[in-house]
């Protein structure tokens, strides 16, 4: 038995090198063009969306084509309490984060009584029912397809009880420290390298060890008398309030939430980071959400006028060509190229970016194995 909060040092070291990597990230990603805040910061929220759903599908092998539910749950929440209460990020994250785990528990409740396709129809029926909801029938809370959004009007009561300007349209703030810029990614990346922390320790629990056990076999533990379905729900409900966090980030770095953030589409993202970085890695899901939106970020801003300035050195018979050749992969249509790389990624790297990188390793100390080795001497 493994309690929660053991731990190995090694287990430290790594989320030591993780959390150095995440704060330097300006630093090293500068480069390629992704050192500005903007984008760290969706780096670090989709990193936590895709942590959380790697506990449920790549820890016990349920997949969950619903999870952009909670997303969108936690933005709402996280916006009402910049309403309601006070332009504080940390209350508004805080009660994201309880809003989307009873959400997950109400879904997870019903959802588990299945298991394979089953689960993951019933899952993406609840995600469309819920952004359904969100569009129409519930727009006195969510403001429809407007979206929810911070007025002057709101009554915040804690910010004016201590006197706060009430005719001025604030940012959130973590007591006073507006998160807009360097602040806000920062304040992004603290909880990233936390979430990371506590995924860590989640595997290297027996609730960890029981979730795998449940991807590797649920049929032979359900035969020993064994109950999976409560560990199965705690992982549903532990995914779900990941997911809610990630949503009330999306708020407090822009205070609004729509309904777009529980289209099916969102739930397929998170999928496509998890396989694409890793499916039951630690790494790799941060990695995958890293990769994708900057192959968004990227590829989306394309258009004509760059892409002529990409291949002006071949003649202007060939650069037409090529240019009508790669116009449809970029711009709207960039999530061609994404398409592309994912059936690559399936086909040569079924484990994802973290399976190139272990056999890079593996090939780099096969090569250094090999120069170390003494020279083979002829015989006598």
């Amino acid at each position: 038995m493994r309690g929660f909060m053991s731990s190995s040092r090694s287990d430290y070291l790594l989320v030591a090198v993780f959390a150095a990597a995440i704060l330097t990230m300006p630093i090293w990603l500068a480069p390629i063009g992704a050192g500005y805040p903007d984008i760290l910061q969706k780096f670090a929220i989709f990193g936590i969306f895709a942590l959380g759903f790697n506990i449920l599908f790549g820890f016990s092998g349920y997949l969950s084509f619903g999870h952009a539910a909670f997303l969108g749950t936690g933005s709402y929440a996280a916006v009402w309490m910049f309403k309601l209460l006070s332009m504080n990020a940390l209350i508004a994250v805080g009660f994201a984060i309880i809003v989307a785990g009873v959400f997950a528990l109400l879904i997870g409740y019903v959802s588990l009584r299945r298991s394979g396709i089953y689960f993951s129809i019933l899952t993406l029926a609840f995600a469309q029912m819920s952004y359904n909801l969100a569009y129409s029938v519930l727009t006195p809370i969510t403001n429809g397809e407007t979206g929810l959004q911070i007025s002057r009007s709101d009554p915040r009561i804690i910010d004016n009880f201590f006197g706060a300007d009430a005719h001025r349209l604030r940012v959130p703030d973590f007591f006073g420290i507006e998160l807009q810029g360097w602040p806000g990614f920062y304040f992004c990346a603290v909880l990233l390298i936390l979430a990371f922390f506590l995924t860590l320790r989640i595997r290297n629990s027996t609730f960890g060890l029981m979730l795998f056990a449940i991807k590797s076999n649920q049929n032979r533990m359900n035969y020993t008398g064994f109950s999976t379905r409560p560990y199965l729900l705690a992982a549903f409900v532990i995914s779900g309030m990941y997911a809610g966090l990630a949503g009330g980030l999306l708020a407090v770095t822009d205070p609004l939430a729509g309904a777009d953030r529980m289209q099916w589409t969102a739930s397929g993202e998170v999928v496509l980071m998890t396989i694409l970085g890793g499916v039951g890695t630690l790494l790799g899901p941060v990695i995958g959400a890293a990769v994708m939106k900057y192959l968004e970020q990227i590829f989306s801003s394309f258009n004509e006028g760059v892409l002529h300035r990409t291949f002006d050195f071949l003649t202007p018979e060939l650069q037409d060509i090529m240019v009508t050749i790669t116009s449809p992969f970029v711009g709207e249509g960039w999530q061609l190229t994404l398409g592309l790389m994912f059936m690559l990624v399936v086909i040569f790297l079924p484990g994802g970016i973290m399976e190139g990188i272990r056999r890079i390793s593996r090939g780099l100390r096969r090569d250094r194995r090999d120069d170390a080795a003494p020279p083979a001497h002829a015989g006598h």
